[in-house]
């Protein structure tokens, strides 16, 4: 009686002419370990690694070998990727170089002084409504045109002076220790009764 050979859980087998075939079928790749064979006076179905005549055999068998690498091939990946690199880097600086060319740069802007018109209170008493603030003690007291006003009210009464008299520009005469605080009501005042420009004393 021969010995059969079958793939793991598989009900077709084939018949081998010696336990020595059956390991050379083993070492040439044709079985896996792990298939299932039956000699002649087995009485079930064993794992070829598991058969006590093939056990040792099927241990000291060595894994196939990878194949070897061909060192002919030149791996050409970073190489492509140095050059990428590079090819930005010259887009970049061309590019740079090339707008700094066409663009023309805008011309200086003008000093402050340049932009600063200085104007006489003479010359537009016309147009302007008179505000003088000061300070007396904690207290800051304003006029309008010469009249008294109360910092609560003082948006009331520039809007009242705007209407009356058609003009939209203010001539500020602050004094210089009223603190910025005072001062700053005083514009937002003005900008609230629709003054449109607000003028100062030379210096201030």
């Amino acid at each position: 009686m021969s010995w059969r050979v079958r793939h793991e859980g598989s009900p077709q087998a084939v018949d081998v002419a010696s336990a020595a075939r059956v390991l050379e079928g083993v070492r040439d790749g044709d079985w896996e370990p792990s298939d299932e064979v039956r000699g002649p006076g087995d009485s079930a179905w064993q794992a070829i690694e598991d058969h006590p005549l093939f056990a040792d055999a099927v241990a000291d068998l060595e894994p196939p070998k990878p194949p070897e690498p061909d060192e002919a091939r030149l791996d050409m990946n970073p190489l492509i990727d140095v050059a990428l690199v590079l090819l930005i880097f010259y887009m970049i600086t061309t590019s740079y170089a090339n707008l700094r060319r066409v663009i023309d740069l805008p011309p200086e802007p003008p000093s402050d002084a340049s932009r600063t018109k200085m104007v006489k209170p003479d010359d537009i008493k016309d147009r302007i409504i008179k505000v003088k603030m000061w300070m007396e003690g904690e207290t800051a007291l304003v006029t309008i045109e010469g009249k008294p006003v109360p910092m609560d009210g003082l948006e009331k009464e520039l809007a009242e002076a705007v209407k009356a008299t058609g003009r939209k520009d203010l001539f500020a005469d602050v004094a210089g220790d009223v603190p910025w605080g005072k001062e700053a009501k005083l514009y937002d005042a003005a900008k609230g009764a629709g003054v449109l420009t607000i003028f100062w004393p030379k210096g201030k």
